[in-house]
Parts: C-alpha cells; structure tokens; sequence
C-alpha cells in the first residue's frame, strides 16, 4: 500500500523544548491502529545530508493513532533557519511508509536563562 504523506510545516524556537502532537487517521477518519507499530522521526538539511536531531517519539494512545513528538534545547539550538522533518510509520509485518512531511522553520530566541 503506498501512502501520500500529509504536509504540515511547524514553527521551532531555537534553543527551546518543542512538542507536536499528532494522530493518524485511515481513509475513512478513525484513529489508525498503530498496536505493533513503531514511528520514526527526523530533521535533516534538504539534501539529507546532515542529520539534524531525531524526534523522541511517545505513543500517546496507539490504538487512537496518537503520538507525540519532541526535541529538546540541545537539539533545537544546532538547526539552521530551514530544515526538513518527516514521520515514517513501520507496521507490524515491517512495511515503512512515510505519513507526514514538512519544513521545519526556525525562529531565533534571544533571552536565555
């Protein structure tokens, strides 16, 4: 089955927590069972040739096809203005499939604890 990632650009700022909350639905809207599943997630430079941070992913509530996305300070402080994301979805007899696409735009923040 080949799948259409979605679009959704996101905001970060730089040097702070970021969290995406997200839930996955099938062709007709209920919540993708992801039971079995695993979900990966990264930023890279559009070449993909540098790696910029790896999302932690939670599974807010897998029978719903919730899950939750996050990078932390360290991680947010090392990206450029532009990057690219995507949430890549393996099921449970191993076949990947790319859900969700995006730039990762980045906004500078100027106070500092």
């Amino acid at each position: 089955m080949s799948i259409q990632p979605g679009q959704h650009n996101i905001v970060v700022q730089r040097r702070a927590d970021y969290s995406l909350q997200l839930e996955f639905k099938d062709s007709a809207g209920a919540g993708l069972n992801l039971t079995g599943w695993t979900a990966y997630a990264q930023v890279w430079n559009q070449a993909r040739t540098i790696e910029y941070a790896e999302f932690a992913v939670t599974y807010t509530d897998r029978a719903a096809g919730q899950i939750s996305l996050a990078l932390n300070p360290t991680q947010t402080a090392g990206f450029p203005n532009e990057a690219f994301y995507d949430v890549l979805l393996e099921d449970s007899s191993g076949l990947l499939n790319y859900y969700l696409e995006g730039i990762v735009y980045v906004s500078e923040g100027y106070t500092a604890p």
